[in-house]
């Protein structure tokens, strides 16, 4: 079964640690997901942020916990950037962040549904999103 979902950075985050910050929807998406054994999908530049994350201390766990356990959920998929992702990367000038436009990039290329509360990136509306 291939994934429908990617996650954004933060949905990734939150659903692995606090939950409740998710919005109802992408609660239920996730959980749904999650009961059918659905898989999901990351995009590789979201394991750069995470990094970036565990910086800040804005992670619960230690960064190696959290990719140890990201790395033996056979459920998550991570995406790869590609040729293809970074062609798809440049015809974006609507985002300025450049780990959204790869994120979205990543998304549009493979024909997923975001997760994501970025409101840029919902009201860029470049890619069908769950919010």
């Amino acid at each position: 079964m291939l994934p429908r979902l990617l996650l954004d950075t933060h949905i990734l985050v939150r659903w692995s640690s606090d939950a409740k910050k998710l919005t109802r929807e992408q609660r239920r998406v996730l959980e749904a997901a999650a009961r059918n054994s659905e898989p999901l999908a990351i995009s590789a530049v979201t394991l750069l942020e995470v990094a970036l994350l565990s910086n800040g201390g804005k992670l619960k766990a230690p960064l190696d916990d959290f990719f140890a356990d990201l790395e033996a959920d056979p459920l998550v998929n991570v995406i790869p950037l590609t040729y293809e992702v970074a062609s798809e990367f440049g015809s974006m000038g609507v985002l300025q962040d450049p780990s959204d436009r790869a994120i979205v990039a990543t998304a549009r290329i493979h024909g997923l549904r975001l997760v994501t509360s970025d409101q840029r990136i919902i009201e860029s509306q470049l890619v069908p999103v769950v919010e």
